[in-house]
């Protein structure tokens, strides 16, 4: 078959694409001019999905008519002033997008500039461009797609449903609002809630507004501001507390010299910071601002720009990760306030259908109590009022009750010091169900889980000891004996030397079998024959293929569980709060090894409106 020279029509539908597979990416072309023309205010409108109509105003800096022509032309552009493909400032090319979204819809463009009286229009149906006209307009830039695709129907058989294409434009504006909060940003249309973010401006303060109105209210109060700088290349935004985590990767966002991207190197440097607080199915809330020389990044190394190339890779993902862990450091023992949501949660009152023990009558909950029992004691005579026969024993039949000098149940049995009330975490006041630490604070209580705060702190203990100078062992008086499969003990004993340097002094001990020698000495006390069973199935699980070396905080994470206090160990007052004390002094202790959190705080007012107080 004999060479040829495709015609123009059919040069713009095979570029359009690979730009425009869907409506959202037609309207990120779209809005990305309107942000590089300075706009403002952008309205988006979409029927359909976005495939009956595209609709976006802006009040940038419009265009005249020279440059209007010229706009829907290929190869001609206002966002490559010298020419240098590696110093791109601006989003998008505006000579590219409209002439490749005209070959395969109606595209309509009414635009004003400052300097001229009047405003311009153009019409692109299908690749064939009429003339520019003169137009009333205001200053700035509307543009409008009909009938997307009409040129090229096969490709309507790819589109998903209206909603789901309505759902990927509001995803789409949200990135970008998300990329420029100082432009207000609304989207209007069927099959989607309509959306309106105000312009916030140019502060960290105006950011954090921005992405607490898209991630969610309680984004803000569960977020940790990101500061870092490196030869030329900053990261600024917010980052999630690891237990503000979410079921998918979808609230992990970035931004290049201001454009959204999905980037691979971004995304595993993530997952790298927060590998020692989330489990493997959760993932982080946050939003990661990256600037640099245009010179330090290639964008074009994908048609839709969503993917980016760093000069130097490695040191973008060193200092992502270095970011987020210090941030991380910084907030110390805190967790996420959603855990005081649920747990208030967890105790309204729910009204029962079919048979139950619990009723709610006028907002108070009936139980099989004394009616007596039931009455409010008045503030002022609280603390001389006694409850009635029968009353407390019911009441405290939850609770384990200690011997002294143990904490009780009943917190006025545990003398309270001030300054411990003042902590962060408060005073111990009593342990529960032999699990359960709970505190005074200034204004609230503490319920901590004493085996998950415990294991944080070992885990992060253990760590310090290694980077430090080794971790500490201790000689076993008797070795302990571990049974194990020929093939876990043989696989184990391959990774002596490692497990060595982490404390754990492992011999064989005959045919499937191997002696404990030594252990981390903080670790003393805790159950070493299902501390090597645990290591051995991490061994067999992970393969020989893949080497311990590269999975140290794992196994120091296995020692950590069990070396920590366990659920059913009984603590003495003072022992609970050198517990409460050491986990303000250590970071990360907000969160147990496996993303859970290891405290909940109740605040006073949210307890009393429980009661009807307030």
């Amino acid at each position: 078959m004999a060479v040829r020279r495709l015609e123009p029509i059919l040069i713009d539908r095979i570029a359009a694409g690979e730009v425009i597979e869907r409506p959202a990416a037609a309207i990120k072309e779209l809005v990305e001019n309107a942000l590089d023309a300075g706009a403002r205010a952008i309205e988006v409108v979409i029927e359909a999905g976005g495939k009956r109509l595209i609709r976006v105003t802006d009040d940038g800096c419009g265009m005249s008519a020279q440059d209007l022509e010229l706009a829907v032309e290929r190869h001609a552009t206002s966002k490559l002033p010298n020419g240098d493909l590696f110093d791109i400032r601006s989003l998008g090319f505006r000579g590219e997008a409209l002439p490749s979204i005209g070959s395969v819809a109606r595209l309509s463009i009414l635009t004003r500039n400052a300097e001229d009286a009047n405003g311009w229009s153009i019409v692109v149906d299908g690749g064939r461009k009429e003339a520019v006209r003169p137009a009333p307009a205001k200053q700035g830039t509307r543009i409008e797609v009909t009938d997307l695709f009409s040129a090229t129907p096969a490709r309507l058989k790819f589109m998903k449903t209206d909603r789901a294409e309505a759902q990927a434009v509001a995803d789409t504006i949200k990135r970008l609002a998300m990329a420029h909060p100082q432009v207000r940003f609304t989207v209007a249309g069927d099959h989607l809630t309509t959306i309106d973010l105000p312009a916030e401006g140019d502060d960290r303060e105006a950011l954090l507004r921005r992405l607490a109105r898209i991630l969610g209210s309680d984004f803000a109060p569960n977020a940790l501001p990101i500061d870092a700088e490196r030869e030329g290349v900053i990261v600024t935004g917010f980052a999630g507390l690891p237990t503000y985590h979410r079921g998918t990767a979808a609230h992990v966002h970035a931004t290049v010299n201001g454009r959204p991207v999905r980037d691979k190197l971004v995304s595993g440097a993530v997952r790298a910071a927060y590998m020692d607080f989330l489990p493997g199915d959760r993932h982080p809330a946050l939003m990661l601002r990256i600037d640099c020389d245009p010179h330090l990044v290639d964008v074009n190394v994908h048609p839709a720009k969503s993917e980016v190339r760093f000069r130097d890779p490695g040191l973008v993902r060193g200092l992502i990760i270095g970011a987020l862990k210090q941030a991380l450091v910084a907030a110390g023992h805190l967790a996420s306030s959603t855990g005081g949501a649920r747990a208030l949660e967890a105790l309204q009152p729910r009204v029962a259908h079919g048979s139950s023990d619990m009723r709610i009558h006028s907002g108070i909950s009936a139980f099989s109590t004394p009616e007596s029992a039931r009455t409010r004691p008045t503030p002022a005579s609280f603390e001389q009022w006694q409850a009635p026969a029968g009353f407390a024993e019911a009441a405290q039949s939850a609770f384990r009750h200690f011997p002294p000098p143990a904490a009780d149940a009943r917190a006025t049995e545990t003398a309270v010091i001030a300054e411990d009330v003042a902590q962060p975490l408060g005073a111990a006041r009593a342990q529960i169900h032999e699990n359960y630490i709970v505190s005074q604070t200034t204004d609230g209580i503490i319920i901590v889980d004493q085996h998950a705060a415990h294991e944080r702190l070992v885990y992060e203990r253990l760590k310090r000891e290694r980077a430090a100078n080794g971790i500490a062992r201790q000689l076993m008086l008797i070795p302990e004996i571990v049974e194990l499969d020929a093939s876990e003990a043989d696989r184990l004993l391959s990774h002596s030397e490692t497990l060595a340097s982490l404390g754990l002094v492992v011999e064989g001990f005959g045919a499937g079998a191997v002696a404990v020698q030594e252990v981390p000495a903080v670790l003393n006390g805790g159950n070493i024959k299902a501390l090597v069973r645990d290591i051995a199935d991490t061994l067999t699980e992970w393969g020989d293929a893949r080497a311990l070396e590269g999975r140290l905080d794992h196994v120091l994470a296995t020692m950590a569980c069990h070396g920590s206090v366990r659920s059913g160990r009984r603590l003495r007052p003072e022992e609970m709060n050198a517990l409460l004390r050491e986990m303000e002094a250590t970071p990360f202790s907000g969160q147990c090894n496996h993303g859970r959190p290891t405290y909940v705080e109740l605040k006073l007012s949210d307890i009393e409106r429980l009661f009807g107080r307030t």
